[in-house]
């Protein structure tokens, strides 16, 4: 193939190269993927207005998320397993994210540990944040996060249990794969990929083995996770972590007015509207549908990000026009470290960037900053 010049092509080259099963991971939603799908969909129902002969020149796509400087409002979002997309992936991501100047968010479900991940950046990335049952151990993830300086804490709030994905179920997820048949010919058909995962020692879960208690070895994680994950959380939790993390807090996974105005009143810096990228809530409305009403409900109190659907530049800018500080993309940045790996998460960023600089200019607008409802047709 060509160089890439969109986020589907990078899809298609993932598609190749990465075994099938962590292909699926990362490429399905829940049930009937109805709420994956119109993630996507919805944003092409949002049209924008071409203006003509304005000063397109001097154009900057920069700003702040939580007051933290971006070159563009795109953060990459916290994605479990990415290190079984391409070996070492939350490492390579994080440097190129970091090179490009926007912010990386590493999940609490990682291949690569906190520790991995800081080993190879020089500047603070995001930490987000799963509550389990064992509460020692989500204040030894918050002192780890903050032993390395993250800057950010995420704390998904849509995972209290798992939706369920047929996919994974099919294909007998599990980091590092199992040696069945099927998942030995899976790998075999992908020597790219095993070559360069037989380099690293990074194939379970880095975050969570040798340190949550009774995780001593990877066989036990799979019974650590469907026993940890609280489904009692609650919004005197979210209380407690904002105290303990004592640093800028987002609270992920905020999809409707009532739980946007409660997630407000906890104090916290930002709410991702997101549902899990369709992967949890399946018949749950797409994330940018219900972008407007949350900032109308919450808008004036607290930063609104948003996070599921985006897959180009003109994505990322309907997004800020219709009110959110900031964006996170998931799938994109991982088609393109699936594809080619650090070289992929770049290209994916640049991607985007190009996309929303010149839709931007071609709606008549020279700063990032300035973007409102009224490049939307039919909302100015």
């Amino acid at each position: 193939m060509a160089t890439p010049l969109t986020i589907a092509d990078l899809k298609k080259l993932a598609r190749r190269r990465v075994p099938k099963m962590f292909f699926d991971y990362a490429d399905s939603g829940a049930w009937t993927e109805s709420t994956y799908e119109a993630n996507e969909s919805d944003f092409g129902e949002i049209k924008l207005r071409q203006r003509v002969l304005v000063d397109m020149s001097n154009r900057t796509l920069e700003t702040t998320m939580i007051g933290q400087k971006v070159s563009m409002p795109v953060a990459l979002a916290p994605t479990g397993m990415t290190g079984m997309q391409h070996a070492d992936g939350e490492m390579l991501a994080a440097r190129a994210a970091e090179e490009f100047g926007v912010p990386f968010t590493l999940s609490t479900m990682s291949i690569c540990s906190i520790e991995d991940v800081a080993s190879v950046t020089t500047r603070p990335f995001w930490f987000q944040l799963y509550v389990m049952r064992d509460k020692d151990f989500v204040l030894d993830l918050i002192r780890r996060a903050k032993a390395v300086k993250c800057s950010a804490l995420v704390l998904t709030a849509d995972l209290q249990i798992l939706g369920q994905r047929h996919k994974d179920l099919r294909n007998g997820l599990s980091a590092p794969p199992k040696l069945t048949p099927k998942h030995i010919w899976q790998m075999a058909t992908r020597p790219l990929w095993c070559l360069d995962m037989l380099k690293t020692k990074r194939r379970y879960f880095g975050n969570i083995v040798g340190h949550a208690k009774n995780v001593a070895n990877v066989a036990s994680v799979p019974k650590f996770a469907h026993e940890q994950f609280d489904p009692r959380l609650s919004w005197a939790d979210v209380a407690w972590i904002k105290e303990q993390w004592g640093g800028p807090l987002i609270i992920k996974g905020i999809l409707d007015p009532e739980d946007a105005k409660a997630a407000a009143d906890t104090g916290a810096d930002a709410i991702i509207v997101s549902n899990h990228g369709g992967r949890q809530l399946d018949g749950a409305p797409s994330s940018i549908s219900m972008l407007p009403k949350i900032v109308d409900a919450v808008g004036d109190r607290i930063e609104i990000h948003l996070d599921g659907g985006i897959r180009s530049g003109q994505d990322v800018l309907k997004a800020v026009a219709l009110g959110a500080k900031g964006t996170y993309i998931g799938r994109p940045f991982l088609y393109g470290l699936g594809a080619m790996g650090k070289e992929g998460v770049t290209l994916a960023l640049d991607i985007i960037r190009k996309e929303m600089d010149i839709t931007m200019a071609l709606c008549g607008k020279r700063d990032i900053n300035d973007i409102d409802s009224s490049i939307i047709s039919g909302r100015q």
